[in-house]
């Protein structure tokens, strides 16, 4: 998996990717095996890293289908919140920029 413009801003690592993840889709809610592979990362390496993600309030647990916990990015964190605005500057705000210099 290439390194995004996020990653090579912040960082290569799981946790990263899975935050990047996260953010991008940041309305919608994942199980972990859908976290694991939208974040290009194995499930071992998540379940390495989920602890500290629960405990840091990263993410919350939205519901459950089934057998399968679901959760999201949590966006009241204000860590997150800071997290998302860094990702916005770094990647939605170039991209915007370039949209505006296409319709000129």
């Amino acid at each position: 998996m290439e390194a995004t413009l996020f990653t090579k801003a912040v960082g290569n690592t799981p946790k990263i990717k899975v935050l990047e993840f996260l953010i991008e889709g940041r309305e919608l809610d994942y199980s972990i095996s859908d976290i694991a592979e939208g974040a290009g990362i194995g499930r071992t390496t998540l379940f390495r890293i989920w602890k500290d993600l629960l405990d840091l309030k990263i993410i919350k647990h939205t519901r459950e289908i089934g057998n399968a916990k679901l959760f999201k990015l949590n966006t009241e964190n204000p860590l997150v919140k800071r997290m998302i605005g860094l990702f916005d500057e770094i990647v939605i705000e170039p991209l915007n920029k370039k949209k505006i210099e296409i319709v000129r």
